[in-house]
């Protein structure tokens, strides 16, 4: 057998486990890129105000925050594959709800319910790749789940063009892919995974450890839930429809994708700090471009979002890097899930905040937003230089890069910065649910 063929086989049993989780992985975040932009422009459309419109961005989050932290106890009580049905169903039935609930606030209830389900059920696909991922293709594991997501996320919302946001197509189209994502687990021969209780840092820890790294994660969620939110409303109030709303939330996924490497391996080599306070001036002087020309044509606008995304979409893993470079292994897992929940925290408020902004600026208020963000996230970073020196490229830990999709806990555990272990079975299997 050839060193080649040795691969492919290696490649493939480390597949095999996973494939029914990245097949579930894939319909879902496909319909989630649906989802987001569509529930965003229909209200911006039918002339819900920009706070609404980020109210219910912000409940999305919310809820998403919470499921995390407290769906783990129907995981345990009957089993990942049961807990996953009831979190598919429950997140497909909301989305059928919108076509017939036509309140603007009572869809800010939906998406927040939405959220809950949806952490639930993301909660299950992240322990069910830990629990088959071994010691030593947990890093192939963890680049199959990253890229299944980023390529879902950067590909589905095309499928806005399919119908007008005022129809009822794409939200069947998202029910669909909803239930869809039950199939390959309901069928699949692999056993249940074992997973125990999960443990986070508290912020309050995080912060004594590494403060740039709890305020870069608190930042990015703030930043990009503001951004991403309120992208619909900032295309809708600017004339345009759900083509060129399609095509911007494709091409700031994709480059938020084309950076993280470069930005990774110049932090890797030259410092953490000096690169995020780097990245930010750049994002914050973008940022100003775009709001200085409210009139410029799509594909400069297009352009200019593409070099902000680039710039601000790796402060997340720069700050899960910064964290890492100040914890031991063994902590690595907790310390990251705090991160997780302080950017939770910043994703619930930043929506909102933006909308607020833009309801009293206009929508151009949205880039003031950014702004401030970008700025507040280098001072703060120029301040922590000035006060503790930092690690030199050599002591530090490798940057890897982490999908924008990730809002959950289960995935720091495949990290390879992380220390493995087994997991004791959960109660779910103790007490004769699963295999």
């Amino acid at each position: 057998m050839t060193t080649e063929t040795v691969g492919q086989a290696s490649v493939w049993k480390c597949f095999q486990p996973v494939a029914p989780v990245l097949v579930s992985v894939v319909l879902m975040e496909g319909a989630l890129g649906v989802m987001s932009p569509l529930i965003g422009f229909r209200l911006s459309s039918t002339g819900a105000s920009t706070f609404v419109v980020g109210a219910a961005a912000s409940a999305y989050f919310l809820g998403f925050l919470l499921g995390t932290l407290t769906s783990q106890r129907m995981i345990d009580r009957v089993g990942h594959i049961r807990a996953f049905g009831v979190f598919a169903v429950c997140s497909s039935n909301i989305a059928i709800l919108y076509t017939v609930l036509h309140d603007p606030w009572l869809w800010v209830l939906l998406r927040g319910l939405a959220g809950y389900a949806l952490a639930g059920a993301f909660v299950v696909i992240e322990s069910w790749m830990t629990d088959k991922a071994s010691e030593v293709n947990r890093g192939r594991v963890f680049a199959m789940y990253t890229t299944a997501s980023w390529a879902a996320s950067g590909v589905s919302p095309l499928l806005l063009n399919f119908d007008k946001p005022d129809g009822i197509l794409l939200f069947v189209l998202v029910t669909i892919g909803l239930s869809a994502a039950m199939i390959p687990l309901a069928v699949t021969k692999v056993g249940n995974p074992e997973i125990g209780e999960h443990k986070f840092l508290s912020i309050v820890s995080l912060f004594r450890i590494s403060p740039t790294g709890v305020v870069c994660a608190f930042g990015s969620g703030m930043m990009n839930g503001g951004l991403y939110g309120l992208m619909p409303a900032y295309i809708d109030n600017h004339g345009y429809g759900e083509k060129e709303l399609s095509l911007l939330y494709s091409i700031t996924t994709i480059a938020a994708l084309v950076t993280q490497y470069p930005i990774g391996w110049v932090s890797d080599n030259y410092g953490r700090r000096p690169v995020i306070i780097s990245i930010m001036i750049i994002s914050a002087i973008t940022s100003v471009t775009i709001y200085a020309m409210p009139g410029v044509t799509f594909p400069t606008l297009i352009a200019l979002f593409f070099v902000l995304t680039a710039f601000e979409s790796p402060l997340y893993a720069l700050a899960v890097g910064q964290t890492t470079d100040y914890v031991e292994k063994r902590d690595f897992v907790a310390a990251s899930s705090g991160l997780l929940f302080a950017w939770g925290l910043g994703s619930s408020l930043g929506p909102a905040t933006a909308g607020l902004v833009m309801h009293q600026a206009g929508p151009q208020g949205l880039l003031l937003f950014a702004t401030a963000c970008f700025i507040l996230v280098a001072l703060f970073s120029i301040y922590r230089v000035m006060v503790r020196r930092a690690k030199t490229p050599q002591e530090q830990s490798d940057y890897v890069a982490v999908p924008m999709t990730q809002a959950t806990y289960g995935a720091p555990e495949l990290d390879p910065r992380s220390e493995y272990r087994q997991h004791p079975p959960s109660p779910a299997t103790t007490a004769g649910y699963v295999e």
